[in-house]
């Protein structure tokens, strides 16, 4: 019997050598590709801000697939870029053989990646920029008879559906009501002419009415971390600009550039680290997002005062309301309603009179102003986020607002209700000057204090 199992063993193991084509024979890779960050379209906009993507409990691993996991461990990565944050991050990555650039908003919410595809025409041109399929030797559609397209058991985060051609079609909806939709397919992301990643599963939209995709990054099997191996990623937002009044644009329009990390970050040093939550299956409906980055959030401290908040506000309940969950696509902070209520109570006793009256920005911030945005910040003093171990985000007075446009700046924080969810979302609008690193292997997330704009 023993015998038996090695010989299985080895032959699965040769297999699965066989199978990888990460970077010839090498199990260091150092990858290089440009991360920016810019205006979105205004559909894109208003996901990147206001939506988390809350992704419903997908089908627990069996003992096969644990131990399948545990014979393929990640690999090493080490790549570092600069990019430009003004409301997302948009990485652009080499796609296809050859590879073909396309912009994605690098997205820890969210698990499918999804890439633009349309065939280039003189007569039509396709939106810019685009992926063409005929261009690619290693691109391929997954057939209707795939696993992922009639799997045994429903896959509520990923519907997917048999098209005319016999091809495996998907459909995405996000809490903006925004579609993408087309067919998953398999592709690999080619960093040179050695090195490239196994063909990955994403889907290629051909009616999205997005200019950009998604590089889905969180823990689900079908992210762009889980399908490529990649132990941990870092990134540093840069602080926008300083508190001023704008009476016709906004600091959106004015992008700023911060470093990214895939693999090793030569700062982790100096981070300190705060441990992934789990729970039972029994925690993990019908709002609990088992694929996010939930950690432990215990109290929050406005101009010193620390706020009444009932500890139960923070932990997920029977239902999994209540979770706390790191998002870099997700633009501003949400609290659940136990939360916002005593945020809200403090920014309205510590500057009230000068709130503007009935307006609500974008359906979801409504502690805003028309006043002179740095007395405001003074009024209102520094925003602190408490977690276990001691681990605390500080926003200090002068980065507490955000301009909107119009002369008008807004507290970021705003109400989950307003997104349609019942968790907490700390957005990356308070992750500036913060080195963010996601730790998968390990299962932690670390927090460095840090000058983003000068951060290597």
């Amino acid at each position: 019997m023993a015998s038996y199992c090695n010989s299985l063993f080895l032959l699965l193991f040769m297999v699965f050598v066989a199978s990888f084509q990460l970077s010839v024979q090498q199990t260091t890779v150092s990858l290089s590709f440009p991360l920016t960050s810019a205006p979105l379209s205004e559909s894109s906009a208003a996901r990147a801000k206001f939506l988390s993507s809350m992704a419903a409990s997908a089908p627990g691993k069996t003992r096969v697939q644990k131990a399948a996991a545990a014979a393929s461990p990640p690999y090493e990565y080490s790549y570092r870029s600069s990019f430009k944050y003004s409301m997302a991050l948009i990485v652009s990555l080499p796609i296809g053989t050859p590879p073909q650039t396309q912009q994605m908003v690098l997205d820890t919410g969210s698990q499918l990646s999804w890439i633009q595809c349309h065939r280039k025409s003189p007569q039509k041109p396709p939106p810019t920029p685009s992926f063409d399929p005929s261009l690619s030797s290693s691109f391929s559609v997954l057939p209707c008879n795939h696993p992922l397209c009639k799997p045994r058991i429903p896959d509520f985060t990923l519907p997917t559906t048999c098209d005319q051609k016999r091809l495996c079609h998907y459909s995405y909806f996000y809490a903006d009501g925004t579609l993408a939709e087309g067919n998953l397919v398999r592709e690999k992301f080619t960093f040179s002419s050695s090195r490239s990643t196994p063909p990955l599963i994403l889907g290629c939209a051909t009616d999205s009415g997005e200019a950009e995709g998604i590089l889905g990054m969180n823990l689900g099997r079908l992210s762009f971390v889980s399908q490529a191996k990649v132990p941990k990623f870092s990134y540093c937002v840069p602080a926008k600009q300083g508190l001023v009044v704008n009476k016709t644009n906004n600091n959106n329009n004015n992008p700023k550039t911060g470093s990214f990390y895939l693999g090793h970050n030569p700062n982790s040093r100096a981070f300190r680290y705060i441990d992934l939550l789990t729970f039972p299956q029994s925690q993990r409906l019908p709002n609990f997002d088992p694929l996010a980055y939930t950690v432990g959030l215990v109290g929050i401290r406005i101009g010193g005062k620390r706020l009444n908040i009932p500890a139960a506000a923070f932990r997920p309940d029977a239902g999994g309301s209540g979770q706390t969950m790191i998002d870099s696509g997700t633009q501003y902070t949400f609290l659940v309603d136990a939360a916002y209520a005593e945020v809200r109570k403090e920014v309205t006793r510590l500057a009230g009179p000068k709130l503007k009256k009935g307006y609500v920005y974008g359906g979801a911030l409504d502690m805003c102003f028309d006043e002179e945005p740095r007395e405001i910040g003074r009024l209102i003093g520094s925003v602190v986020f408490e977690f276990e171990k001691g681990v605390e985000i500080s926003i200090d007075k002068e980065r507490n607002l955000d301009d909107v446009g119009d002369g008008v700046h807004c507290v970021g924080i705003g109400r989950s209700e307003s997104l349609g969810v019942t968790s907490n979302i700390i957005g990356n609008f308070h992750q500036q000057n913060l080195w963010v690193e996601f730790d998968v292997v390990n299962r932690r997330v670390g927090f460095g204090e840090a000058d983003c704009s000068r951060a290597t």
